[in-house]
């Protein structure tokens, strides 16, 4: 997966509204979607992971996002809930900026 893919949402996902959608993790529910964006190069989607982390909030860049099932209102990561966990902190600040992404694209990415 290319850099630039890795922030694209698929094109069957592309069209789609998903924020308020629950999120599963390969192994369960990871909390909401909280914000979506489909910017071209730059997509992700910002996960309220509620009390399972705390209230903490991760940003998943949109490649990770495997499919959605929009009947359930449900989208599914590509990523197990501790490697969410674990994820770089959200930063409320600089997160549409290109270098959090670029950290992001270092955490998520083949090595992970």
């Amino acid at each position: 997966m290319t850099n630039m893919e890795f922030w694209e949402f698929r094109s069957d996902v592309a069209g789609m509204d998903i924020v308020g959608y629950r999120v599963e993790a390969t192994d369960g529910h990871i909390g909401k979607i909280d914000e979506s964006s489909k910017e071209a190069g730059a997509g992700y989607v910002v996960v309220d992971t509620g009390p399972w982390i705390f209230g903490k909030k991760v940003l998943i860049p949109a490649g990770m996002v495997s499919r959605v099932d929009a009947t359930e209102e449900t989208v599914h990561i590509d990523r197990t809930k501790e490697d969410i966990k674990n994820a770089p902190e959200f930063d409320e600040n600089n997160y549409r900026e290109p270098e959090y992404r670029d950290k992001l694209s270092g955490y998520y990415g083949p090595g992970l």
